[in-house]
């Protein structure tokens, strides 16, 4: 019985060394293939750190947009003290949004952009003061000026970078003017469930805006956002 178990236990070590000598060569390569993969990845979530500051920046400067134009909406239709130095903060959030493109599209090129948004924001006070007072007649008059400056920003934009199709462009522009007609006649009726959700639709709207924006300035310009050599400080974008 004791030889009858020992020569089954040297048949089982034995097969088991056979198996693991003729898994050797498949386990080999199952850990180069892991490893190769593990390295593939790492290279394609590294990010460009020039290309994801543009992309910061611009976020942040279209988060304020959102933010001014709600806080100036409720200044204006409250009739609060603080109406006009809110308002004077969005149209300063314009000019920044121009400056931040002069880098790529020089000063003159910013300035037409400040103010192609200055005049969407203008308009969008008259509109936002005929609705309050019930003028249908201005609030029609204003809000067809309202479009024909967000079809004019659209046309500005394509008209500078081949990335950014004037159809696109076009539609989210509307889709701005939308969400903002929204949040207005939510106010309005202090439906104030609807009024939070309009401002968060147009809050992550204008942030896909941003990056579409930041996508096709680092398209048309590459040569401004070359990743940094291994080792190497990060290149910016010129300021």
């Amino acid at each position: 019985m004791m030889k009858q178990n020992k020569r089954w236990k040297t048949t089982v070590i034995a097969a088991a060394m056979a198996l693991s000598l003729s898994l050797a060569p498949a386990n080999g390569w199952a850990a180069s293939q892991a490893g190769q993969a593990s390295e593939h990845g790492a290279h394609r979530i590294c990010l460009n750190p020039a290309a994801e500051k543009l992309k910061a920046d611009l976020r942040l400067l279209w988060i304020d947009h959102a933010v001014w134009t709600r806080n100036t909406m409720i200044s204006m239709l409250a009739g609060l003290e603080d109406t006009k130095p809110v308002l004077n903060r969005l149209l300063r959030n314009q000019q920044d949004i121009g400056n931040a493109i002069k880098p790529y599209y020089g000063e003159e090129a910013g300035n037409k952009l400040a103010e192609l948004l200055k005049e969407h924001i203008v308009l969008a006070g008259k509109i936002i003061e005929a609705a309050k007072n019930n003028n249908k007649k201005d609030f029609e008059k204003f809000n067809k000026e309202w479009n024909r400056n967000a079809d004019d920003i659209a046309k500005f934009l394509s008209g500078a970078n081949p990335n950014w199709a004037y159809t696109d462009l076009k539609q989210m522009m509307d889709k701005h003017l939308d969400l903002l007609a929204g949040n207005l006649t939510a106010r309005l009726a202090k439906d104030w469930e609807k009024d939070i959700a309009a401002y968060d639709a147009g809050q992550a709207h204008l942030m896909m805006l941003s990056d579409t924006l930041a996508e096709g300035i680092v398209k048309q310009f590459p040569d401004k956002f070359v990743g940094p050599a291994a080792g190497s400080a990060a290149p910016r974008a010129n300021q």
